[in-house]
């Protein structure tokens, strides 16, 4: 599995204003994508992501049940979200590693939505700088100077823990979690309360959602049955039950992704 994407249901691809992305430099920050939206009244389904997502608000739009900045944990179910009103600001994709390093802990950030007020106390004087940069690429290399100091001097997951996730990752979720578990050294329930605390699901609940990823890449050019025995499902009907408890559709409604993200670099960047 060697990139993650924000994926919505076909239909909606053709409201999704045009984005400008950025390659991060910072370690563990996979993607960095910049947003100008017009003002008309918007409704979204996104699936779960295989990575943590930070929406840097600079114009907020209503947005109900959501707060300023959102800051976007693991999740292993769908995620709706209405806005109305002009929306600009730029989005950062993280790593759980990342996101541990600069958030501590992400227990509390599982299937659930935080302010970035409420996580980096200086949160507001950053959005106040990207606010009064002229383009996204200077807003990116902004972003670059904030997180790079920031990722490297903060918290540490267990070696284990990030091992576990870099080859759930590799493998787009296809590793059998008993042979992580040997792998590191420590029980499956140990591993699963490690894992859990520090990125927020266990690492069944992260192999569930990085292999759809890595399915709905391939059903772009393969039919179902087919995506079914390579992402390593039991048959079709185990890959249609999976893919909808996920994403809230059947695979017949093709999520797609308005923009896919490649992040490049070694495993440390995840």
């Amino acid at each position: 599995m060697a990139d993650w994407s924000i994926v919505v249901p076909h239909d909606q691809v053709v409201r999704v204003e045009p984005l400008v992305f950025g390659a991060p430099a910072a370690p563990g920050v996979l993607s960095y994508s910049a947003h100008d939206n017009a003002g008309e009244a918007q409704h979204w389904t996104v699936a779960p992501l295989g990575a943590v997502t930070v929406m840097l608000d600079l114009v907020v739009p209503h947005r109900p049940g959501l707060p300023w900045s959102p800051v976007n944990g693991l999740r292993d179910r769908p995620f709706t979200a209405s806005q109305e009103g002009r929306a600009v600001g730029v989005t950062v994709g993280l790593s759980p590693a990342a996101a541990y390093a600069l958030f501590g802990p992400l227990r509390e950030l599982a299937n659930a939505s935080v302010g970035l007020a409420d996580l980096a106390p200086d949160a507001h004087l950053l959005a106040e700088r990207l606010a009064g940069l002229p383009t996204p690429q200077a807003r990116f290399a902004e972003l670059d100077r904030y997180l790079t100091g920031r990722v490297v001097a903060g918290h540490r997951p267990d070696p284990q823990v990030r091992h576990a996730w870099q080859r759930l990752h590799r493998s787009g979720g296809a590793v059998r979690i008993a042979d992580l578990a040997d792998e590191v050294g420590w029980t499956r329930q140990h591993l699963h309360t490690r894992f859990s605390a520090q990125f927020g699901l266990g690492p069944k609940g992260a192999a569930r959602v990085l292999r759809l990823h890595r399915a709905v890449g391939l059903l772009h050019t393969a039919p179902a049955a087919a995506v079914a025995a390579a992402c390593g499902y039991a048959d079709q009907s185990h890959f249609n039950r999976d893919y909808r408890a996920l994403t809230g559709l059947r695979p017949s409604d093709r999520f797609r992704p308005p923009g896919r993200v490649t992040p490049t670099g070694a495993a440390d960047r995840r």
